[in-house]
């Protein structure tokens, strides 16, 4: 009997398109030596980046005000004239800051509108994030691609400017700054933003505008970038997302469309202090530089206003090449392929080629596959959790191992669907049996044409899918070559997102791989269904799975490089007279237990004022703290008056030493009206009422400890009932304290306040006299009723 080779070539195909796609994503082949003057060199970039990314560099902090100075040098370099735009802004969600921007300016020959580049300069806060990746890589690409630009000479219409924002970790304060307040921000018919959230991977192009997308497709198309990688689907689920960057302030306050690039992959070293030169993968750096280059070419010289559109379009990218059409042609193209699909299947029952009894039958497999899977993959991730409680040590969700486990569940999902067809479908019905995932996919897309227009490009898959069937019914025999070829734009275009998932949502999305995982084998049944012995397959895929479950049990522990992060605060209640230690940790280690102890108990009661944090987290534990001599900040009451049923506040706190951020917090039921912090609104007021989520007023992170000052109004019957919280970010150097440094294998825990020596404590009035009481009323700040409370008392 003759040995059929065909599964082994079909897999071995396979796994070259998934090659293929992988190596052509993104730039591969970066070499060490520098490039020709004329060209984007990736060893320059990195050289910009390593000077940038030498120290953490958060707004306030001294290396800020030192790469700041950095960089207003290099562009000097570059020949351009620099300028410096400093100032307050608070954002909506309450986050004040004096955000200092670094811009310069090429002049065009004949410009309507500018193009921005933009990417923003200040690293993350609490973590010693060294901001490499985020977003140094961003800078450096602007810089070294400026530099080419300019060595060439190139020729340009628009003019160029240069935005390096500041604040951005903050609250996109630096951008806020330069879209309400400078006069350019009128000029801009464009922006390229670079961005990370991760440290490696293609960088992925997102768009951002309040109008229709048709502009910037096609003028993105028609730029020629050489490693295209993007998807309307990736903006439709980044909207849903609570992630902003600096380019979402251009479209909302300034109504300005653009394009953002970042990638996202090893996301473990988002705002840590592994974001450094040695994680930030160069042939990542190089995928942004072959961005820019062709897009600054391109835009430095056509109308920017053809970026302007109403309509909306489906867009994706396969190899060097993107693809788009209106989204009015996406609930079209679903019908035709039902209509296509009902007259198959008729005419295959009418050539006796198919059977409504088999083809229901064909549906066990199917939905086995796909129930089995997900609910495995489900419950073994929260089972996983438990085993390895070290997981939730890492707050993004992604882990060290990620890829590992990624890896393992998507060859369980193969295992389990060839096990299933391997049970209930022979090759001799597999046509019948195909009958099943294809009536689905055309579901699936029906949903998404009206729910998710975005994802409209997942029905093409169908069509070819529709193609095999097709041949089928017309000729009555299966070509495995040609089913194969048919099988490449299913691969092309699903398969990447049963990696993107996980590591753009976190592994907790694990689940919905898997399933894509069964999807796609289902929608490639006449490649698979054709392999022989796929109970064999399933146990090959089977050991595979155990393999990778293994190479993930050898990486689950910490090391350097792959550090554990934990998180430390010395609190203490200026009210009670109390200190405590504190940590959002829920697996302690021996650095922290050294402060908490064995047996340190729960912290809920201190997590009755909410700080921010993007996961929300709140203190998990607490011990009490010995008291230490830390110079409480000094509250001054400039005004305190009521005129009729208002009462009216000016409220001054200085620092008494070095410190970083103030979180005012207020209580719910008081409304405050005509609010300002530091001279400035919020960005969104539309009314007097401020408004606010819960009891945070604002959180103001402190520039060469300049003192916070609030005016706004209550009601007068109203209680003041507020409270500060004062916080120094340098728990790890304050010689009160002498903190045992952390192990090689330790980090900072990123997204929360960390490190910190932080006073909690109320503001207080004394009672005023209100304003129509007074016998004479000659200044409208009156000075007879003003009360001040200077309190700079040491903490004993």
């Amino acid at each position: 009997m003759k040995k059929d080779y065909s599964s082994i070539f079909a897999g071995l195909f396979i796994l070259g398109i998934l090659g293929l796609i992988y190596l052509t994503m993104m730039p591969h082949w970066t070499s060490d030596e520098e490039s020709s003057l004329a060209e984007f060199s990736t060893k320059r970039a990195l050289t910009q980046v390593e000077a940038i990314a030498k120290k953490p560099h958060y707004v306030g902090s001294k290396e800020h005000e030192v790469v700041a100075d950095y960089l207003v040098k290099e562009l000097n370099k570059l020949g351009l004239e620099t300028s410096v735009q400093q100032g307050y802004t608070l954002s909506d969600w309450g986050n004040l800051v004096q955000s200092k921007n670094i811009l310069a300016r090429i002049k065009g020959s004949n410009s309507s509108k500018a193009l921005l580049l933009l990417s923003h300069y200040d690293s993350a806060p609490h973590s010693y994030s060294k901001g490499a990746s985020d977003a140094g890589s961003g800078v450096a690409t602007i810089l070294e691609s400026i530099r080419a630009f300019l060595y060439n000479k190139t020729p340009h219409k628009n003019d160029i400017i240069i935005l390096f924002s500041d604040a951005e970790e903050l609250g996109l304060n630096g951008a806020a700054l330069f879209v309400t307040q400078h006069q350019w921000a009128k000029e801009i018919g464009l922006v390229l933003n670079f961005e990370a959230r991760g440290s490696s991977g293609p960088s992925y192009m997102l768009m951002e505008t309040n109008n229709g997308n048709a502009g910037l497709v096609k003028e993105f198309a028609a730029a020629k970038v050489t490693f295209p990688v993007s998807n309307s689907l990736m903006y439709s689920i980044y909207k849903m997302l609570p992630n902003d960057t600096d380019l979402t302030i251009f479209r909302e306050q300034g109504d300005i469309r653009g394009y953002n690039f970042a990638f996202i992959d090893d996301h473990f070293n988002y705002h840590t202090a592994q974001d450094d030169i040695h994680h930030l993968n160069k042939n990542t750096l190089a995928h942004q530089g072959s961005y820019l280059i062709p897009l600054l070419n391109y835009f430095s010289n056509t109308n920017l206003n053809t970026t302007q559109a109403s309509e909306d379009y489906v867009y994706f990218t396969i190899p060097y090449t993107f693809i788009s059409y209106p989204f009015s042609w996406v609930l079209p193209m679903v019908i035709i392929a039902l209509a296509l699909f009902i007259f198959l299947l008729f005419l295959g029952k009418a050539k006796r080629i198919l059977s409504f009894r088999v083809i229901i039958k064909g549906f066990i497999p199917f939905f086995g596959s796909i129930i089995s899977t997900g609910l495995i993959t489900f419950f073994g991730w929260k089972a996983l959790l438990k085993v390895y409680p070290q997981y939730d040590d890492l707050l993004n969700g992604f882990t060290y191992n990620g890829h590992a486990y990624i890896a393992a569940f998507v060859l369980l999902a193969l295992a389990i669907s060839m096990l299933f067809y391997h049970l209930f479908s022979e090759r001799k019905v597999t046509i019948n049996h195909y009958v099943a995932p294809l009536f689905i996919w055309i579901l699936i897309n029906g949903a998404l044409a009206f729910s998710l227009q975005g994802a409209g490009f997942l029905i093409i898959p169908v069509y070819f899918g529709l193609i095999i069937f097709g041949i089928f019914i017309v000729t009555q025999k299966s070509n495995k070559t040609l089913n194969l070829f048919l099988s490449i734009p299913a691969l092309i275009i699903i398969a990447p997102f049963i990696q993107m998932f996980p590591i753009g949502l976190g592994l907790k999305v694990l689940f919905g791989s898997a399933i894509l995982t069964v999807l796609t084998f289902a929608i490639l049944l006449p490649v698979f269904g054709a392999f022989a012995k796929k109970g064999i397959w399933s146990l090959v895929f089977l050991a595979l799975t155990i393999g990778f479950f293994a190479k993930a049990h050898s990486e689950s522990g910490y090391e350097y490089g792959k550090a554990k992060s934990n998180s430390l605060l010395y609190l203490y209640n200026a009210d009670t007279n109390q200190a405590n230690w504190a940590t959002y940790d829920t697996n302690l280690d021996s650095w922290t237990k050294g402060y908490l102890g064995e047996n340190p108990k729960n912290a809920t009661a201190l997590n009755e004022i909410p700080l921010f944090s993007k996961y929300n987290s709140g203190f998990t534990y607490a011990s009490e703290a010995p008291k230490k001599d830390i110079l409480k900040p000094s509250v001054e009451f400039l005004e305190d008056r009521i005129v009729g049923n208002q009462r009216f506040f000016k409220i001054k706190i200085s620092p008494n030493r070095n410190v970083n951020r103030y979180d005012i917090f207020a209580n719910e039921k008081m409304a405050i009206h005509n609010f300002k912090a530091n001279g400035v609104t919020t960005l969104g007021q539309k009314n007097s009422l401020y408004q606010r989520k819960g009891r945070k007023i604002l959180s103001y992170y402190v520039v060469g400890n300049a003192p916070l000052e609030m005016q706004f109004s209550i009601n007068a019957s109203t209680v003041l009932d507020m409270e500060l919280m004062e916080s120094s970010f340098d728990l790890m150097t304050n010689p009160l304290f002498q903190i045992t440094k952390r192990e090689n294998w330790m980090m900072p825990t990123p997204f929360v306040l960390n490190d910190a020596v932080v006073i909690r404590q109320k503001i207080k009035s004394t009672p005023v006299v209100p304003a129509n009481d007074l016998k004479s009323v000659t200044n409208p700040v009156i000075k007879d009723s003003l009360t001040v409370v200077k309190d700079s008392l040491k903490v004993k």
